[in-house]
């Protein structure tokens, strides 16, 4: 069993700005965001962590760097924990996605698993095989340890739908602040205990 302490980086200005669907476009964190990081830091700096890892995008990365500087470790790039491809979608809030895009907005909620998310994107399914993938050889390269991942919205809450035995099409029913802690027992072949989801009392 390895237990992750899995978060969402912080805020970003397209975070601000109408809650712009980011994706693959790699956004820096809002000022906001910084001190967002600088809360979590603090209120992890007792966790004994033995690695830090986070997807490769800045606004993750950087959330990363932020809370790593408590313990002393590395963060290391994982390719496979960037957000969800959104293809035409990027840069654009639901409102828009909605009114300009519907139909293909309608496929998604109704069947991720299957359909490309902003027609040219990834599915929800090739999303959780790539998760899917980390968690379980990292589980095998640090057993019975903590670590820590910084990943994005999309990202967590699709993985988060099988552990918590739910369809795909359930993931926007997940709710992920930006720095929200959740906890994760991880015991490998796609099996988790959910230990807390979405802590966020470092931000009261």
């Amino acid at each position: 069993m390895t237990r992750f302490f899995l978060l969402r980086h912080g805020e970003t200005e397209w975070n601000r700005d109408g809650n712009k669907y980011c994706g693959r476009t790699d956004v820096s964190l809002s000022e906001q965001g910084i001190k967002q990081a600088e809360a979590a830091a603090k209120a992890l700096k007792h966790v004994k962590f033995h690695a830090v890892f986070s997807s490769t995008l800045v606004r993750a990365s950087a959330t990363a760097a932020i809370i790593s500087k408590e313990f002393g470790l590395p963060v290391i790039e994982d390719q496979r924990l960037v957000e969800i491809d959104f293809g035409k979608w990027e840069g654009k809030t639901v409102q828009m996605i909605e009114r300009e895009h519907k139909d293909s907005w309608t496929d998604w909620l109704t069947n991720p698993a299957e359909c490309f998310a902003g027609e040219t994107g990834e599915s929800a399914s090739q999303v959780y095989n790539r998760i899917q993938s980390f968690f379980e050889e990292v589980s095998k390269t640090y057993p019975d340890k903590n670590v820590l991942v910084v990943a994005h919205n999309t990202v967590n809450r699709i993985a988060a739908t099988q552990w918590f035995g739910l369809p795909f099409s359930h993931y926007r029913k997940i709710k992920m602040d930006n720095t929200g802690v959740s906890i994760i027992e991880y015991h490998g072949k796609g099996k988790a205990s959910i230990i807390q989801w979405n802590s966020i009392l470092h931000l009261l």
